[in-house]
């Protein structure tokens, strides 16, 4: 089986990665978010549900919005929890590309810069929007952004960038444009 092409694509807190990632799906591209990856590993991982049990208690062991209270409020405890999750995330993910059987694999990784993870894809694509359409969409995130990239940064570094600040269908139609590009090169 071939080698697929394989795109991160990454963006700032709710830019529409999620969306994007959905209309890849549309076009074709076997799909994956680095989200599901943990979300999956706080379900299911026992070492992962030991340690978390053996730093914050019973009580946070599968619980995502009781592990967002302790890690959004210290950042020590955010650093602990990205160390535990990071390589997990990155097997997991690796071992999904690997089974990939379609000529495009794209994974949604939001800390894709951030973790240095962006040379293991051949491409990059960057979702961006304006803070105040972003906190429209999901409410005040504060100063949750505040260790990450920034997203001029983050184009910059991208071999395709969208302003997400339109309808879904401009959305897909830029969608459409880079799998034509990537299918055509």
């Amino acid at each position: 089986m071939p080698r697929p092409l394989t795109v991160a694509l990454t963006g700032g807190i709710a830019a529409g990665k999620s969306e994007a990632l959905d209309a890849f799906a549309r076009q074709g591209a076997a799909t994956a978010s680095s989200d599901e990856f943990v979300h999956t590993l706080l379900a299911e991982d026992k070492g992962v549900r030991g340690a978390i049990r053996d730093r914050w208690g019973e009580d946070a062991v599968g619980d995502r919005k009781r592990i967002g209270e302790i890690v959004f409020r210290d950042p020590a405890e955010l650093e602990w929890l990205e160390q535990l999750l990071h390589p997990r995330t990155r097997t997991l993910a690796n071992a999904w590309l690997r089974q990939v059987d379609r000529p495009l694999a794209v994974i949604e990784i939001p800390l894709l810069f951030e973790t240095g993870a962006e040379t293991r894809f051949d491409k990059i694509v960057v979702i961006t929007a304006p803070r105040e359409l972003r906190e429209e969409r999901r409410g005040p995130f504060g100063d949750r952004e505040a260790r990450l990239l920034p997203d001029q940064e983050k184009v910059r570094r991208a071999d395709f960038s969208y302003v997400n600040d339109g309808s879904l269908s401009d959305l897909d139609a830029f969608v459409v444009g880079v799998v034509d590009k990537l299918s055509s090169s």
